[in-house]
């Protein structure tokens, strides 16, 4: 087929999600392993830029635990985890903010080359995200920096969307003092959604999305199916907290959250502009 007649297709076959998502909020969480393919990641960048292009609002909030791990590697620096939080005394907080910095600027300046306004921010810009130090009782020990989510300023994102930017959020926010705390990057992203109130949140993992017990992905699945599969031991080890963090957006007013393989190129396009997708949605 002709390139061009088959662009036009392409683009035909789409316009029904495009107008539907038109001037609404997509938020995107990348990063993890699912950002270490130079390749597809410029793949996942020119996804946000033609969603900003086509009329939607993409927000973009990453983590960067490979990263960090070479820098505390590099450093001598041993890692320890509790629940799958890394456990961030002063000398790593300041490890943390250094490599999640240069990565959220270089993110921003490769969406700047794809023709769209990107801004690299973290939670400490304009009292973007608050928080407060996880409670040692929490996980039966003392975390160090590392914050639970207190509030986010959607009027300050807001103001950044309709002045035509793409926020691109790194996973670090503050106290009440200006500390700086560590965050998981999935709830971040569950909490910036639900403060702005988003159309769609689409986590980028390393996995294809949620699957039934004989081994398939499940193209849609409810809150309490996911509640089921889990009970029944289908969903089980690193899928749990993936499968809850979507419970706990469409739980927040989220319409749809979605877990898709961000390791395939153009996965943001395959999952909302094609009728099945390539991953799991979730809906109340």
């Amino acid at each position: 087929m002709n390139s061009l007649l088959e662009k036009a297709n392409i683009l035909t076959e789409a316009l029904p999600y495009i107008n539907r998502l038109s001037k609404k909020i997509v938020v995107i969480k990348y990063g993890g392993n699912a950002m270490q393919d130079a390749e597809v990641t410029r793949t996942v960048l020119e996804d946000i830029s033609i969603l900003k292009i086509v009329g939607v609002y993409p927000v973009l909030v990453h983590g960067g635990g490979p990263e960090i791990n070479k820098m505390l590697d590099r450093l001598s620096i041993k890692s320890k985890f509790i629940n799958g939080l890394r456990v961030t005394d002063a000398e790593t907080m300041r490890v943390v903010q250094m490599s999640l910095t240069s990565l959220n600027k270089d993110i921003a300046s490769s969406l700047n080359t794809l023709g769209v306004n990107a801004i690299g921010i973290c939670g400490k810009d304009a009292n973007l995200i608050n928080v407060k130090k996880t409670d040692p009782a929490k996980y039966g020990a003392d975390l160090g920096f590392v914050g639970d989510i207190v509030s986010v300023n959607s009027e300050f994102l807001l103001k950044l969307i309709h002045d035509d930017f793409v926020p691109v959020i790194s996973s670090i926010g503050a106290d009440k003092n200006g500390a700086s705390f560590n965050l998981n990057a999935d709830t971040a992203a569950s909490s910036v959604a639900a403060a702005l109130n988003a159309e769609k949140l689409i986590y980028l993992t390393d996995v294809d999305g949620i699957k039934d017990a004989s081994g398939r992905l499940i193209s849609e699945i409810s809150v309490k199916q996911i509640y089921g599969l889990i009970d029944d031991g289908v969903i089980s080890g690193g899928m749990i907290p993936k499968a809850k963090a979507c419970i706990e957006g469409v739980e927040n007013g989220i319409k749809r959250t979605h877990i898709i393989n961000g390791t395939f190129k153009h996965p943001i396009l395959l999952e909302i502009f094609t009728d099945k997708g390539i991953g799991t949605m979730v809906t109340l």
